[in-house]
């Protein structure tokens, strides 16, 4: 009986710890979370990596609004087709629309004068924001707006009140003060259509939209408005309560690939139907994670986080397959392509997550990576729109297509995909020169120095495993030699790496707290966070240092050094624990350096502390921006007590599981995370056992995750070791 009893328990345990497959994990996405703070989240209607995010645009302009949307200030100058999402700098806002009643002038408008121009303030109380679904009154025209989306087509329904001059406005020159329009064109095409395009230049260069546009009402009358005929007016006789939809096809190719995108995505106008299509769609995707915690705040904190984190990349290539490749010209592909790589922020948590969940797509992503290299001569950096913008430091997309090639990820050519890797290596621009002719990069010749050369050695240390994968033996020597390349800016006498010139002597004056943004040796950060970029090397580290006892003392000095930064710092530097910044990307990696050195209790206690403390279910929910989702990456899989700290390494070193059990859809079937005993207290790992058997490593291999094993943690309250 006894034996009975506990096979019934063990029963009961595992059913109440597995989801209800009734449970709606969109009903635990908020979008909102992010809006407030520095999270720079887009809030609107869009499906996952849809290339259409319909959401409304601000007027405001300023760093927080670079999504279009800030908690703090509620006008709406129209709703935009493309929008980015968490990131530092602005861009997009394309094909704005904006419904009206009356004359109004045709410009942005200023917040001190409500008929400045076309904008409204908005009725946040009022305010509906959901996977695939965004609805706010606009309570200057009395006009409810609601927006749902396709992956290339947006739907707006607008109801009215009675107006015999209520109008649909097509706004093409407000992309704010990010870019700026260089040619517009719109043109009626039937009583009920429209066409046009906008090409603009601002972080892309050289971005193109097209667009193709339906009314479900026939309209009196369209009007090319305000200065260069940038506004487009299409006027309407309504009846209280009458609605008017609006479906906005996109494309960056062509206005036929714009209304074949309509034809194929939406020939109807069941708005409802679209609605509850995106909704599924969302749901799909969040259910590739089955979690269970221990309450519904940590819930939506999770599942919006997975939210955030499919937004992008975008989908961009249209229904037929053409696209605009990064030499501007047009291409047509067997597979989808992709565009918003935010690689500096993403190599570290995304695009590692993506091979877990997202085997099919992430495929698809080093594929357009590959024919980005093929076109611009490298892998890319930060590509926008088919543009590539060359922001932020070293060479990120290397460690993104070495761990593709690593982890055996299906969908393009491995040796081809190693060959970018090579050109990109064999560049000379952005510092690679200087460091070829001194080892490292002098900060007398160049801008941060210190953070483009430890961010290139990382890169090297990538390119190794990848060489290593495909059985380059030679290469990978050389890979791991160049990697090594930040041992010459560590000077051993302060124990930080630090800026050193074409003498070969360290810059001065010296001070560890200091940060100027753009204009000293590092990027968004300084000597105590970039100290420890050196994931892909660690015992080098630890030699540096004088032993793992020694960067031990080191790293708990990190977090006990004043939370201050001096000089003229980066807004980006945030989510400070003493000098570890968790608000950027640099810090992402340096809890589980504890785990590599023999001191995972270390690594649990700050996990936990920053999982807690800095990602909540609020306005303000992240510590830092978003980053098109590396933020809400490491959440997700800290939460699953996991990270990948050695780009290309294919391993994931264990911190804490927050989440009592998940099950996640991988490639060969269901990997399940088992947490037992887990709790607040309860937070640090005593064993481990993987299918069952006793696991003594501090890492998980991909191939076995992939394999859909079970790895379960036993948990508990006193710190301990279970690897050697």
């Amino acid at each position: 009986m006894k034996l009975i009893r506990l096979l019934l328990a063990s029963a009961l345990a595992i059913t109440a710890c597995t989801q209800a497959p009734t449970e709606k994990l969109t009903s635990y996405v908020n979008p909102l979370i992010g809006s407030g703070g520095h999270g720079h989240v887009f809030v609107g209607a869009h499906v996952p990596y849809g290339m259409v995010q319909l959401g409304p645009t601000s007027i405001t302009t300023t760093w927080d609004w670079c999504s279009g949307y800030h908690q703090d200030e509620n006008s709406v100058i129209g709703f935009s087709h493309t929008h980015l999402s968490g990131t530092g700098i602005g861009d997009l806002f394309d094909v704005t629309v904006m419904p009206v009643t009356g004359d109004v002038k045709y410009a942005r408008g200023t917040l001190d004068d409500a008929t400045s121009g076309l904008w409204s303030p908005a009725d946040r109380t009022q305010e509906v924001s959901k996977a695939g679904y965004y609805s706010v009154p606009l309570t200057r025209y009395d006009i409810k707006a609601e927006m749902t989306a396709t992956t290339r087509v947006g739907l707006h329904r607008y109801t009215y009140p009675a107006s015999s001059e209520a109008a649909i406005v097509f706004d093409l020159e407000n992309g704010g003060c990010w870019d700026k329009t260089t040619e517009a064109s719109m043109q009626a095409e039937s009583k009920n259509s429209i066409s046009g395009w906008r090409f603009s230049t601002g972080w892309a260069k050289n971005q193109k939209v097209y667009f193709y546009a339906e009314f479900s009402k026939p309209f009196e009358k369209f009007e090319l408005q305000g200065m260069g005929n940038m506004y487009g007016r299409a006027s309407f006789a309504t009846t209280e309560g009458e609605v008017i939809q609006l479906k906005v096809a996109i494309s960056p190719v062509s206005i036929e690939g714009a209304k074949a995108a309509m034809s194929a995505e939406l020939p109807h106008w069941d708005f409802d139907r679209i609605a509850q299509q995106a909704d599924e769609a969302w749901e799909s995707e969040l259910s590739r994670i089955r979690i269970n915690c221990d309450s519904e705040a940590q819930k939506r904190t999770f599942y919006t986080a997975m939210y955030h984190v499919m937004t992008a990349p975008i989908t961009f290539n249209d229904v037929n397959g053409d696209y605009r490749g990064a030499d501007g010209n047009v291409y047509n592909a067997s597979h989808n392509t992709y565009s918003i790589f935010s690689l500096w922020d993403t190599y570290r948590a995304k695009m590692p997550l993506m091979t877990i969940i997202q085997n099919e797509r992430m495929g698809d992503f080093i594929a357009t990576m590959i024919d980005i290299c093929d076109k611009q001569g490298r892998l890319p950096v930060w590509h926008l729109w088919g543009n590539e913008t060359d922001c932020m430091v070293g060479d990120p997309g290397i460690p993104v297509v070495a761990d593709a090639i690593v982890k055996g990820i299906e969908g393009f050519d491995r040796e081809k995909a190693y060959e970018a890797i090579k050109k990109t290596l064999a560049q000379d621009g952005r510092g690679r020169g200087l460091r070829k002719k001194y080892d490292y990069i002098p900060c007398d010749s160049f801008t941060e120095s210190v953070a483009y050369d430890m961010e290139y050695a990382l890169a090297d240390g990538a390119a190794a495993h990848a060489a290593k994968a495909l059985g380059h033996n030679s290469d990978a020597e050389q890979h791991i030699k160049n990697s090594h390349s930040y041992r010459h800016l560590f000077d051993p006498a302060t124990g930080f790496v630090r800026g050193k010139k074409t003498t070969g002597e360290f810059n001065t004056p010296f001070n560890p707290f200091y940060s100027t943004h753009r204009e000293d040796d590092y990027c968004e950060g300084n000597a105590w966070q970039y100290t420890w970029l050196v994931p892909h090397d660690v015992p080098g580290l630890a030699n540096c240092f004088g032993g793992n006892e020694k960067m031990l003392v080191k790293l708990d000095s990190l977090f006990t050094a004043p939370s201050t930064v001096e000089g003229d710092p980066s807004p980006d530097i945030s989510g400070l624990i003493g000098q570890f910044a968790h608000g950027n990307e640099p810090s992402h990696h340096i809890l589980y350096l504890y785990t590599m050195l023999g001191e995972p209790h270390k690594a649990a206690d700050y996990i936990r502390e920053v999982l807690t403390t800095q990602y909540t279910d609020s306005y303000d929910g992240l510590s830092g921006n978003e980053d098109v989702g590396q933020m809400s990456a490491w959440y997700i899989l800290s939460s699953l007590g996991m990270y990948e700290v050695e780009p290309g390494s294919g391993r994931y070193w264990f911190g804490s599981p927050f989440v009592n059990r998940a099950e996640l859809t991988v490639k060969e079937g269901t990997f399940t995370i088992e947490a037992i005993n887990n709790s607040a207290t309860n937070k640090y790992i005593k064993s481990i056992k993987l299918d069952g058997a006793d696991y003594t490593l501090p890492y998980i291999n991909h191939s076995d995750l992939k394999a859909g094993s079970t790895l379960t943690f036993e948990m508990s309250d006193t710190p301990a070791k279970w690897y050697e």
